[in-house]
């Protein structure tokens, strides 16, 4: 990594800053996001600009049905909750970065196996390699859940810093891919139709950014009212869309009024690691974000089976991907299946493999001959 590129990113970032967004300045600022994602990328990618390899994440294998990282400043209380939800030891101490490398551990809730990541402490600059910065947001990338610990009292300048790290680094939070099909295409030059009014774009700055990336040929139809991030994101293609929870810790210190407050901002769930307030919340939070399904099995001829449910996630619940998550061979003798649940209209209801299957609904497999 270069320091020129860092300075250059530097440069940039400060002019953006000074620049006052309105619909004059709306192409000058398209063209600085362009640089800045592409001089982001070398740093996050040496490779690219031959610079040898880039900053890796910590050798921490994936096990269970999800993986949630715990990401925040250092002594915010991330190795305190880890250690409390499950059973699993990670260093606690008075001063900072306690954690130095990555502590797994396992939380048991409502039959699933989750992964819980204590990373070490992140520090403003992680994205350019401050601190164990990039190794910190490599694993963050590889989460179905991110937790963004906030410290109680001083939550707002914590969360500022800490997704302006995330987003420089190619995550987004609590957010969904923009609605852009790009096409390239050989010849034809740049084609833009739009399916809804772009009061952010227009086609001047849509084809200047193209330039930037050299891109001469290309489709583009935009489905939403996109921004120069959501068009940049689109082309850089390498983009992470993770759900987050900001766990605002040690509330214990707060004053009732205040707690209201801060509670009322979205996707936060207030708690104390060190006295174990509110902890059941938080796991009630995180299922729901990570968005699973509990599917039971039940035997011919047999009660269904309550004690270990398949774990299944919401964006893939069809039954042939139960039939998979089980065993690769079922499905070429799979004649049909009957579901006991809320996804069927009937108790039971004979349904084929395309079906899709609801929280807590119950399958038994008939295969063939």
């Amino acid at each position: 990594m270069s320091s020129s590129t860092l300075l250059k990113i530097k440069e940039i970032e400060d002019e953006m800053k000074k620049t006052q967004k309105n619909k004059a300045t709306n192409f000058h600022l398209g063209l600085l996001k362009a640089k800045l994602a592409k001089l982001r990328q070398e740093v996050l990618d040496p490779r690219k600009s031959g610079g040898g390899a880039p900053g890796e994440g910590f050798d921490v294998s994936k096990t269970g049905d999800a993986r949630v990282g715990l990401i925040g400043f250092p002594s915010v209380g991330k190795s305190t909750l880890l250690n409390v939800l499950t059973n699993t030891y990670s260093a606690v101490a008075a001063y900072e970065f306690t954690t130095l490398t990555c502590v797994p551990g396992v939380i048991r809730y409502k039959g699933a196996k989750i992964q819980l990541l204590d990373l070490p402490g992140i520090i403003e600059g992680a994205r350019l390699g401050k601190g164990r910065g990039r190794q910190v947001i490599a694993v963050g990338r590889t989460c179905s859940l991110i937790l963004i610990v906030l410290d109680a009292l001083q939550p707002l300048t914590h969360k500022r810093i800490i997704e302006g790290e995330l987003e420089g680094f190619g995550i987004r939070l609590n957010k969904k891919p923009p609605q852009i099909v790009m096409k390239r295409k050989e010849k034809g030059g740049i084609s833009i139709t739009t399916t809804v009014k772009l009061t952010n774009l227009d086609e001047e700055t849509i084809r200047a950014i193209c330039a930037e990336y050299r891109i001469r040929n290309a489709d583009f139809n935009f489905h939403c009212d996109a921004t120069a991030d959501d068009l940049i994101d689109v082309i850089e293609g390498n983009r992470i869309y993770i759900p987050c929870i900001y766990v605002l810790n040690k509330i214990d210190q707060l004053t009732i009024e205040a707690l209201d407050i801060l509670s009322k901002t979205p996707h936060v769930c207030p708690i104390s690691a060190h006295l174990q307030w509110n902890l059941d919340e938080l796991l009630e939070m995180m299922w729901k974000y990570l968005n699973l399904l509990r599917i039971y099995t039940k035997p011919p001829g047999q009660v269904p089976d309550y004690t270990a449910p398949v774990i299944m996630s919401a964006e893939n619940p069809t039954v042939e991907h139960f039939c998979n998550k089980i065993h690769k061979a079922i499905m070429p003798a799979f004649k049909y299946a009957i579901v006991w649940g809320k996804s069927v209209k009937h108790n039971p209801q004979r349904v084929g493999k395309d079906h899709e299957l609801a929280d807590e609904d119950i399958v038994q497999i008939v295969k063939n001959g």
